[in-house]
Formats: C-alpha cells, sequence, structure tokens
C-alpha cells in the first residue's frame, strides 16, 4: 500500500494484525481481534513470549485469559510484522518511540507500509510530546497513523465483556477504515478525527485516577471523588482546548467515559496507586509491588509542565504532580485543594 494514495473506503477485509506489545493490553488486544483476524503477538521478553506459545496464556500479565488458535505469539520482529495489514503499537508511552522507530526501519527495508495505531496513554517523559507528535519523529509520513483509547481494562476486553472505545485519526476515511476493521462483536470502536483530543483526554485521566485514589485512600467520601472527577474533566478540557483539541470530544469516550471508568474501577493501576499513597505507602514501594507500569505517575510531571507553560489553570493536577514529586503529603495535598478561594463553575 502506498501512503496517502490508498482508498480505505474501497480496501477489502484486514486478514492479519500484528500487535506489538505483549503486555496486559496488547495480549488483550489481540485476543479480541482475532474474533475476526489472524493475529501476530510480538514482544520483548523471550521467555514470556516462549511461555505464552506454549501455555496459550499470558500468566504475567493477563493470566486466566486463553489465548484464541488464531493469536501467533512470536520474538522475532520481522516475522510477526510478516503480511500484516494493520500494526498496533501496545506499549507503554516510554517504548512508543523505540518501537516505531523499528517500525520505520522494517517499513523502509520493505519499501512499502500499512496503517499503524497506537494505544498507549500520556505524554512521553522529558520531551512532554503527545504520542502522535512522537510517532511523526519517528515514521513521518511513512504509514497512515491512528488513536485507539477509552475506558477499557485489559481483563475485561480480554474476557469478552461488552467495551466501547473510539478511533481517531486526522484521515476520516482512515479512522473509518480502521474502526471497521478492528471492531468485534464485544469491542466496538467509533470513529473520530479529534487525535489531540483523544489522547489528552487518555493521558491526564491517568492523572486525576491517582487523585481520586488519594481521596479514597484518605477516606473523604464519594462527595470528595465526584468533585475531583467534574473538576478533573474541567481541567482535562481546558488543557485540551490549549493544544487545539474540540472540547466535545471530552464529553465522549475518550474523555468522560474512560475518567469514569479510571477514577471509580478497582482494576485502575493509577487509582491503586492514589489508594496506596492515601494510605501511607512511599511510592517506591507502591509501584515494585504493582507489578505494571502506571502511566499516571510519570505522565503528572510533564501534563503539569505543560499546563504551566501554556498557562492552564490545573490545580487537581498540579497536586498530584507535587505529591509524587514527595513535595506534599496526600492530606496536605488534600487540604490544599480545599482551602483554595471560591469561584465560579467553568470548563
Amino acid at each position: 500500500m502506498s501512503p496517502g494514495t490508498a482508498d480505505f473506503a474501497a480496501m477489502t477485509q484486514a486478514t492479519k494484525i500484528a500487535v506489538l506489545g505483549a503486555g496486559a493490553w496488547g495480549t488483550a488486544l489481540a485476543v479480541a481481534f482475532a474474533e475476526r483476524h489472524a493475529v501476530s503477538l510480538w514482544g520483548r521478553e523471550t521467555d514470556l513470549l516462549g511461555e505464552m506459545a506454549q501455555c496459550r496464556e499470558n500468566r504475567r500479565f493477563l493470566p486466566g485469559v486463553t489465548l484464541p488458535a488464531g493469536v501467533a505469539p512470536h520474538i522475532d520482529f520481522d516475522q510477526a510484522l510478516a503480511g500484516a495489514d494493520i500494526v498496533v503499537v501496545a506499549t507503554p508511552v516510554a517504548g512508543l518511540r523505540p518501537t516505531t522507530a523499528r517500525l520505520a526501519e522494517y517499513f523502509a527495508a520493505h519499501g512499502a507500509a500499512c496503517p499503524v495505531v497506537w494505544v498507549c496513554k500520556g505524554f512521553e517523559a522529558g520531551s512532554g510530546l503527545l504520542p502522535h507528535q512522537v510517532v511523526g519523529e519517528t515514521l513521518g509520513h511513512a504509514a497512515p497513523c491512528a488513536v485507539l483509547s477509552g475506558p477499557s481494562f485489559a481483563d475485561e476486553v480480554g474476557r469478552g465483556l461488552p467495551t466501547a472505545v473510539a478511533l481517531a485519526s486526522s484521515d476520516e476515511a482512515l479512522a473509518a477504515y480502521l474502526a471497521r476493521e478492528l471492531h468485534g462483536s464485544r469491542f466496538r470502536i467509533y470513529a473520530n478525527a479529534d487525535m489531540v483530543g483523544v489522547e489528552v483526554g487518555g493521558a491526564v485521566k491517568n492523572v486525576l485516577a491517582i487523585a481520586t485514589g488519594i481521596s479514597d485512600g484518605l477516606h473523604l467520601g464519594h462527595n470528595a471523588r465526584a468533585a475531583l472527577v467534574t473538576r478533573g474533566l474541567a481541567e482535562i478540557t481546558r488543557l485540551g482546548a490549549a493544544l487545539g483539541a474540540q472540547r466535545d470530544t471530552f464529553m465522549g469516550l475518550a474523555g468522560m467515559g474512560d475518567i469514569l471508568l479510571t477514577c471509580t474501577g478497582d482494576l485502575s493501576r493509577n487509582r491503586r496507586v492514589g489508594l496506596a499513597l492515601g494510605a501511607g505507602k512511599p511510592l517506591e514501594t507502591i509501584l515494585a509491588e504493582l507489578g505494571h507500569v502506571a502511566e499516571g505517575v510519570l505522565t503528572a510531571a510533564e501534563v503539569a509542565r505543560t499546563a504551566r507553560r501554556l498557562g492552564v489553570d490545573m490545580p487537581i493536577t498540579f497536586a498530584v504532580d507535587a505529591v509524587l514529586r514527595g513535595e506534599l503529603a496526600p492530606a496536605q495535598a488534600a487540604e490544599t485543594l480545599l482551602a483554595r478561594d471560591p469561584k465560579p463553575e467553568t470548563l
């Protein structure tokens, strides 16, 4: 396929999807996509992929979910990509740059490319870039691209429970094509044209989940949690608008939908970080015990830095960042927010 000239509306059904990243989310997506497609699942951990191929289960990151026959684990990057019609990058934000840079080399070596979708949620640590900006630096115009985000716990997707997410691309025809190809009977995808909004919603809701976890860990009650969720949505909307997003996006799956899930669901890693902080555990211990990446921990600093640079008021985010830096105790952060002067309710 020649990027930029493909007629996605006329393209035939994809037959193979390559998922790059064999963590909980990558494995769950591979299982979901295998309902309609052949799926190759690549990861860096040789021992993990070997075990998955043998026992047909990702016991480390997604225990209890059986890999369908249509999912083929691979430790060889090129073999996983061979014949793929769509590539889904399912690494954390920290792995997005090296993985897409390697993908760019693969496309260049083979003289062709296919659509690339990433599913990570956050700002890149150090650069403060959103995922589409990172991909722009690594892939450039080598392949048509999109982001998939929304309220989705890996465990529930892997077990086939109903889920709805958003898939955004600046190319609306590509978004429609990918939504059509990647959807399943229990995995519904809505096409969207606002990549910035979908990425900002997915990133900042993780910071809010830490905030609501801290509140619940301090036993501040359901009223406090509701206030944090609502005012957190206002923070996301302000930042998104400053970065060029459409405000309506934050009323949808990648905004309010993901906030509600991550801030209230006990499967949320970021919420669990906040709960443990509120209970008095040190951050280093929490992360060591978690066993998974909690994107909000690294994202909080980048969101706070971006907000200050743009002059966007984000008091909840600033408080979470201060707690994670060790500058404020969780209880002090809560008191700081409660002590703010009254003001009109605005988005």
